[in-house]
């Protein structure tokens, strides 16, 4: 794992080129940036020495879900943000990414998210899969009815889960001073 921001390495996987050129370039001047133009490029360059991947979850040749999957059964210890057009829905709570963005994302948006993923490098197991959780707690809250989140068990599972990993780790967030204002800054906090 790179210990700056400026030695990370940041692999940008997109089927459209230019989608994954200008992210690149946008990007060139905080990390080190990669591009795979689509998942089978993405899966030929996976390995340890990428510490975030910027997956578009839409893809004709192998999809960002079986990309992500393909990365968490290699056991690579790279963070994945998802950065897609697709809108969340229920499903994203099995998928193993660390965040979700949806496009179009703004640059400070997609910097604070990924150095969010590299700062959860440092810490433990049990932040990443906080950070992991309440990502996904925030999409749902943001695109789905209230009602419709009371009725479903595995939201309700979900928020149990974060309250819990929250009660374990006080001392762990104390650098992320407020997860809510990180969400915020990046343009997704809770309504």
């Amino acid at each position: 794992m790179s210990e700056s921001t400026a030695d990370a390495t940041v692999l940008v996987v997109d089927d459209e080129e230019e989608v994954a050129d200008v992210y690149a370039l946008r990007l060139r001047n905080h990390y080190q940036t990669e591009t795979a133009y689509g998942g089978q490029a993405a899966l030929d360059r996976i390995d340890d020495d990428i510490d975030v991947v910027l997956l578009d979850r839409r893809m004709p040749d192998v999809a960002g879900d079986e990309v992500l999957a393909e990365i968490r059964e290699r056991d690579v210890s790279t963070r994945v943000i998802m950065i897609t057009a697709v809108d969340p829905d229920f499903d994203i709570i099995e998928l193993p990414f660390d965040d979700y963005l949806c496009k179009p994302v703004e640059k400070e948006a997609l910097v604070a998210a990924i150095d969010q993923q590299l700062a959860a490098r440092r810490y433990d197991d049990r932040l990443a899969e906080y950070l992991e959780l309440t990502s996904k707690l925030t999409l749902l809250e943001e695109e789905k009815q209230p009602q419709t989140l009371e009725a479903d068990e595995r939201v309700d599972a979900l928020q149990r889960r974060v309250t819990r990993l929250k009660a374990e780790m006080d001392d762990a967030l104390v650098e992320f001073e407020d997860t809510g204002t990180a969400f915020e800054q990046t343009g997704r906090g809770s309504k």
